[in-house]
């Protein structure tokens, strides 16, 4: 058994910090598995996926 979220059909949703002008786009995949946050760049989203623990990801919000 794989422990790795499938995120193929994942419904991404941009960061609302990233504005209109496309060059610091994030994006992240809410409801892909509970307990995971995957996370990625919106433009190259075929590019590396990074998976936060839920902790780790409101660590990481208050810390940027």
């Amino acid at each position: 058994m794989s422990t790795i979220p499938d995120i193929s059909r994942a419904e991404w949703a941009k960061s609302s910090y990233s504005g209109d002008g496309g060059d610091n786009c994030l994006e992240w995949a809410p409801s892909v598995s509970p307990g995971i946050i995957p996370v990625r760049d919106s433009k190259t989203p075929d590019g590396p996926v990074l998976a936060f623990s839920p902790a780790a990801w409101a660590a990481f919000v208050r810390s940027v």
